[in-house]
């Protein structure tokens, strides 16, 4: 499975992005889907999880009531909707592909090579 993510960029403060990840190779319904993101100088952090189905979704703190994620099978993405963005969410956001719901990076099989996302105050 090849990920690729799309719609990072700089916003301010307050304003919102939605960042997209496309599958190839392989199809993405029979996988759980998360978003990290890892800052300079920190670890990858997880932001978000949908499970193959889209029956379920599970979101770290720092994205509750900000962040919404989902998915189409039918067209092999998963996006990002995020708003009420704040500097300190200024990171790389990568998608990945694993076998179940998970906020445990380990688990996953497939990243994304990263999109950057820069949120200026």
């Amino acid at each position: 499975v090849w990920l690729v993510e799309s719609g990072g960029g700089l916003v301010q403060a307050g304003g919102s992005l939605r960042l997209s990840c496309a599958a190839s190779g392989r199809t993405l319904s029979r996988y759980a889907m998360g978003w990290f993101r890892q800052a300079p100088g920190k670890e990858r952090e997880f932001i978000a999880a949908i499970s193959w189905g889209a029956g379920s979704t599970y979101y770290a703190d720092t994205a509750k009531g900000r962040f919404t994620i989902s998915r189409d099978n039918a067209k092999n993405t998963v996006s990002l909707q995020m708003n009420s963005l704040k500097p300190e969410d200024t990171a790389v956001y990568y998608c990945a592909a694993g076998p179940r719901l998970s906020d445990n990076s380990g688990i996953y099989d497939y990243w994304g090579q990263g999109t950057q996302v820069t949120v200026s105050s």
